[in-house]
């Protein structure tokens, strides 16, 4: 009786790591991966795939009022106000350029919001303000001599 138990169970073990060889990815050269059999991507067509995605698909805010850096521990806070032309901006952020890295001297950081979806009012400057902050570290900050954020009209520098 325990025969006929190890029989099912070894095929299923044969099978498992079978199927697990042809495994890997989908661009594999290989005719017996099965991901490949009804004409999967090639790496150029999913290499422009990706070049032609945005990195952050949210927009520049408008206009940037004010810049601030607040020391803290182990680094600097920075500290960025924006200005939209109607309520409702969300999802702030300063995203770094160039991946965080010094361009002569020079952090750069983009503000980016998504805009209000639907009617929104313009109301007061005040009410429309957005602020957003982020750390920087000591480490990062080895080389520069300011910090520039960005918007879609300006862009306005601090030293830190």
């Amino acid at each position: 009786m325990t025969i006929f138990a190890v029989k099912p169970i070894s095929a299923l073990l044969a099978g498992c790591v079978f199927l697990s060889a042809c495994g890997g990815s989908a661009s594999s050269l290989s005719s017996a991966n099965p991901f490949n059999w009804f004409g999967g991507k090639d790496r150029a067509q999913e290499a422009a795939t990706e070049a032609q995605a945005p990195a952050d698909p949210r927009p520049l805010m408008p206009q940037i009022i004010g810049l601030k850096l607040e020391p803290a521990s182990g680094g600097v806070i920075v500290h960025a106000v924006g200005l939209p032309p109607v309520q409702g901006w969300a999802h702030a952020d300063l995203v770094a350029r160039n991946e965080g890295v010094a361009i002569d001297g020079v952090l750069s950081f983009e503000f980016r919001a998504l805009p209000s979806s639907g009617f929104q009012s313009e109301s007061t400057q005040a009410s429309r303000e957005v602020t957003v902050a982020t750390y920087v570290s000591d480490g990062a900050l080895t080389g520069v001599n300011s910090i520039r954020v960005i918007g879609a009209s300006n862009a306005l520098s601090a030293r830190p």
